[in-house]
């Protein structure tokens, strides 16, 4: 009889680089932490459809080719990308005295974190398995310990639950941020100046699209200020739905 022979397993690889074996880099001057660091100064100064290792390559003072012997496909460099910004986000101890002044800490941590790479919003559900980063798993199991430190049964549903409200609100603000600095002028001077043909285009349903800036140009308000309080509100109107699923009594 024929001797059995073992049948090697035929699923596939993870497409991640985060399951991948790093290899060893055969140019000590060019490190993957390199051309990190120059992919997320492309991405924040350039935006997403700049970035290509092309023009990393020039940047580095080095061949295309050889940025794929350490990350091998763009979808790979925006995972990292997205990691490397998210070591920029604090998130308070899970023995915090006040869950909600933790929360919100870390919230607004996160928004600061996406308005300084406008980037990150749009793409952190894109970039492959981006949440197998090291630091976007800290942040998560950070903010899940602050959750389970508050009482909540599902943690995970929490944390679901605020960053849907951050993510989306983080996203529109960029992108507004994003269309101001192409102007070439200041938020306030750019508001001053589309509000006029805003409220003629919109003049027979003006009361279903009023916006807020408005006022905020007739008072000289800040326009940051004004996002700041938008921010806060919502943030406020969120954690008050969750702080209905503790228990009684916390």
């Amino acid at each position: 009889m024929a001797a059995r022979t073992s049948k090697k397993s035929d699923s596939k690889p993870i497409p991640s680089v985060w399951a991948r074996q790093r290899s060893e880099p055969d140019q000590p001057a060019l490190s993957r932490d390199a051309i990190v660091r120059a992919a997320v100064e492309v991405l924040d100064t350039e935006g997403v459809d700049a970035l290509s290792m092309r023009k990393l390559g020039a940047r580095l003072n080095a061949a295309a080719t050889s940025l794929y012997r350490h990350v091998a496909t763009k979808d790979e460099l925006m995972e990292l990308a997205v990691d490397e910004a998210a070591a920029e986000i604090h998130v308070p101890p899970a023995d915090s005295p006040d869950w909600r002044a933790a929360v919100t800490e870390a919230a607004q941590s996160f928004r600061t974190t996406a308005l300084r790479h406008p980037w990150l919003s749009s793409v952190l559900g894109q970039a492959g398995l981006a949440y197998l980063g090291p630091n976007l798993m800290s942040f998560s199991e950070r903010l899940a310990a602050l959750f389970a430190g508050a009482g909540f049964a599902e943690p995970s549903r929490a944390i679901d639950t605020l960053l849907s409200y951050v993510i989306g609100m983080s996203s529109t603000e960029a992108a507004w941020l994003i269309t101001v600095a192409r102007s070439g002028e200041t938020e306030a001077d750019f508001i001053a100046r589309l509000m006029p043909a805003a409220q003629e285009a919109t003049a027979p349903h003006a009361h279903l699209v009023a916006t807020g800036h408005e006022d905020a140009v007739a008072a000289g308000t800040d326009p940051a200020a004004l996002r700041d309080d938008k921010f806060a509100y919502g943030l406020e109107v969120v954690l008050d739905g969750l702080a209905l699923r503790l228990p009684q009594g916390r």
